[in-house]
C-alpha cells in the first residue's frame, strides 16, 4: 500500500536517505526544508518539496493533515544562545502542528543516551522531546534512538588530510555503538510506511556491534592506505576554542561537547542490544563503500 509521508529535515544526513528509499518505493512523499537547493533531485522523483522552517506550525499542520505518517528531527543551531530553550520551542511548534492536524502516526529520530535528561549534552533535548511527545494523546510515536552516527568520522576527514591523525574530544578507548545512517533509515522508513506501532515506542538502532574510536579510526586508516593512522583525544578546551572560532556560540558547544564527555561514562551503552537493534552495515563496509569515496573527493 502506498502512503503520504512528510519528511522533516530532508535535506540532513538521515532525512535525505529517508526520502529516497521512499520514492524509490513509489510513495507520496512530502519534504520540508528551509534550504529546497538541495533537494532538486527528490523533486525530480517526484516529491513535493516545500521550503519553509520546520518551527512554521501552519505550514505543517497543512502538510500532516493529510498524510499517513511523518518523520520529526530536532534539527541543530549552532547560533542558539541558549541550546535547550531553542530545542523546547522547536519541540513545541512540532507538537502544536501535530495536534492541530489530527497526524495518527509520528517516527521521531532520537539518540541513545536520551534515557538521561542530565550529562548527556546535546541529547538532553532529545530525551526532553521524548517525553513531551509521549504526552500526545491518540497519536502513535516510534522513537528511533540511534547509535552514533559512522558518517561522523566523514566530519574529520580534513584533519586526517592535514595532519596525519584521526580525532576528536571523545575518549579513544571506550567502546559505544556505532551505526551506519543508511540503516537507521531503512528502519525509520519502514516503520513510517508499515505503521507497525501502538502508543509509544522505542526502537534502538546499534549498529553490527560496539567500536572505540581508536579501532574505528584504525580501519578507516586501513581503507586508504594508511593502518597505522593513530586517533588522538582532542583536550576539551582545545576543542571548544575550534568550535568557536568557526562561529559556534558558547552554549552549542559546551552541549555538543558533553556528549564526547559522556561517552566515556557510558550515555551510549545503555540500551540492550538484541536482534532487533542490531544492524548490518560494518565499519569495514562503511569505510570501503563510503569513507574512502568521500576522502577521495
Amino acid at each position: 500500500m502506498k502512503r503520504k509521508i512528510v519528511i522533516l529535515g530532508a535535506t540532513g544526513t538521515i532525512g535525505s536517505k529517508i526520502s529516497e528509499n521512499l520514492l524509490n518505493e513509489g510513495h507520496q512523499v512530502t519534504l520540508i526544508a528551509r534550504n529546497t537547493e538541495k533537494l532538486k533531485k527528490y523533486h525530480s522523483l517526484g516529491a513535493e518539496v516545500i521550503s519553509s522552517d520546520i518551527t512554521n506550525v501552519e505550514i505543517l499542520t497543512d502538510a500532516f493533515k493529510n498524510a499517513d505518517s511523518a518523520f520529526l528531527i530536532l534539527p541543530d543551531n549552532v547560533k542558539a544562545e541558549n541550546t535547550r530553550d531553542y530545542q523546547r520551542q522547536v519541540t513545541g511548534k512540532l507538537i502544536e502542528a501535530i495536534e492541530k492536524s489530527g497526524i495518527k502516526y509520528i517516527v521521531n529520530m532520537s539518540s541513545l543516551g536520551s534515557h538521561m535528561h542530565e550529562g548527556n549534552g546535546m541529547m538532553a533535548g532529545t530525551a526532553e522531546q521524548e517525553v513531551r511527545l509521549n504526552q500526545l494523546t491518540d497519536v502513535n510515536v516510534m522513537h528511533i534512538r540511534s547509535a552514533y552516527f559512522m558518517e561522523n568520522f566523514l566530519r574529520t576527514i580534513p584533519l586526517v588530510k592535514g595532519k596525519g591523525i584521526n580525532g576528536t574530544a571523545a575518549d579513544g578507548d571506550h567502546s559505544i555503538p556505532m551505526v551506519a545512517t543508511r540503516d537507521v533509515a531503512k528502519i525509520a522508513a519502514e516503520h513510517l510506511v508499515n505503521l507497525d506501532f501502538k502508543g509509544k515506542s522505542i526502537h534502538a538502532v546499534m549498529g553490527p556491534r560496539d567500536y572505540t574510536m581508536r579501532e574505528f579510526t584504525t580501519i578507516i586508516g586501513k581503507a586508504i592506505g594508511n593502518p597505522a593512522l593513530p586517533y588522538v583525544q582532542v583536550p576539551i578546551e582545545q576543542a571548544k576554542q575550534i568550535f568557536l572560532g568557526n562561529g559556534f556560540t558558547e552554549d552549542f558547544v559546551d552541549n555538543l561537547l558533553g556528549m564526547a564527555v559522556g561517552i566515556k561514562n557510558g550515555i551510549f551503552n545503555y540500551q540492550k542490544r538484541d536482534d532487533s537493534t542490531t544492524t548490518p552495515t560494518t565499519a569495514e563496509q562503511f569505510a570501503k563503500e563510503v569513507y574512502v569515496n568521500a576522502y577521495n573527493n
